[in-house]
This record gives structure tokens, sequence and C-alpha cells, in this order.
């Protein structure tokens, strides 16, 4: 679906730029806001971070500002190497292209930060459910996942039935089986319970920073 790169445009940036500013309307918040709130807090100069679906890089490069003595190591289905520019970073990023959840490419317990944005929401409870799975043996002891996720019950709270612009453009006359319906359903109860049984310890089923999704916080025994 996002085989031509993912742009959420300068996320660390004061004043938006059009690209990130059309997100956040459609999201209801700042990425500003929630990488400084929700994510810089858990990063330490030498964190080694691992990011799922680094798209073209907007959220990658933000990490990478805050672990100047750390690691990014981004997993993608589409090979994302020619956008991230890993050379650019004298072995601060490495891309890592995937073929399934399995999460075989990395070492184990070697992660302290699991992150993604725009990636889960896509995914149906069964993928979600392989991919925390999967990545658990990769991280530290009390390391740390942040994962923004669809959330059905604050997009009803929004009205989006009669606001085109509260939802993303999805059809909401299909279910979830159809393979045209990209936003399957979720909320947070669902998403903490596939949490808990991979076995991560749910801190936050969501950081209340966007009015449309959430964001889980959780952390490893």
């Amino acid at each position: 679906m996002f085989s031509a790169g993912y742009d959420s445009g300068d996320i660390l940036s004061w004043i938006p730029d059009r690209r990130r500013r059309h997100e956040e309307g459609l999201i209801r918040g700042s990425y500003r806001r929630f990488f400084m709130r929700g994510v810089r807090p858990h990063l330490r100069e030498d964190s080694i971070v691992m990011e799922l679906g680094p798209g073209t890089g907007s959220w990658t490069r933000a990490l990478l500002k805050y672990v100047p003595r750390g690691e990014v190591h981004a997993l993608d289905y589409v090979d994302a190497a020619a956008w991230l520019r890993p050379e650019r970073y004298d072995g601060r990023l490495a891309f890592h292209r995937t073929q399934d959840n399995s999460f075989s490419s990395v070492p184990d317990a070697s992660f302290d930060v699991f992150f993604s944005f725009g990636v889960l929401c896509h995914n149906r409870a069964p993928e979600i459910a392989e991919i925390m799975a999967g990545a658990l043996p990769k991280m530290r002891p009390g390391g740390v996942a942040i994962h923004q996720y669809g959330d059905w019950e604050k997009l009803h709270r929004l009205g989006w039935q009669d606001d085109r612009h509260a939802a993303p453009p999805f059809n909401r006359d299909l279910d979830d089986e159809h393979e045209w319906n990209f936003w399957p359903r979720n909320d947070q109860a669902t998403m903490t319970t596939i949490c808990r049984e991979a076995g991560w310890i749910v801190e936050q089923a969501d950081l209340a920073l966007f009015e449309r999704d959430s964001v889980i916080l959780l952390r490893a025994p």
C-alpha cells in the first residue's frame, strides 16, 4: 500500500510543514507534542531503538536526533534504504528488510525502545498479536514500546459518520476481512488484551495525545 514511501513531514519543527499540518488536522493532535511528551522521555542518548515501518523516515530522523550515541534499527516490508540513507548516520541507523513478522533479522534482548507510528492501525488483531509476540524477545528487560493504533471508540465519539475529516477514508460498509478495508477495527480494550497476552506489561492503553487515534505505552518484563 505504501510502496511509494510514506511521509509525515518534519516531526520536530515548531511550525508544521504542509504535509504534517494536513495529517495533524486528521488525527487531531500535534506530532511534535506527541514526540516530546510521549517518546522523548523514554529515550536516552545511548538508547537502541527498533522502529517498525519507517517509510521515508519522518519519525526515524526524530528518533535519531535524541539518541546521538545510540542506534535506530528500522524494519519494513518495503525497501526503505534509499529513503532512509543509513550511510549518512555513521552506523547509528540500520535498515532491515523483512518478509514476515518474526523479527528474525534483529538480535534478541537488544532493544530499549520499540516504536511505530502509522503501522498497527492498518493491521487486524491477529497480525498485531503476531507482531507484539515476535518483538518482545528482542527487548531488554524493562524496555519500552510506544505504538499508535486505530481506536474506533474515539472515531465514534468524534461523530465520524457525519464528519469526513474525523476519520481516514476507509470503506465503512465493509467488514474487517475485506481486503480494501485498510483501517481494521480496534479499540483500547482489544489492544490491551492483545499486548498482555503477548507478554507485555501495559503501562497506559492511551497516552491521550490525539483525539482520533490512541497510543499505547508498554513495558517488557
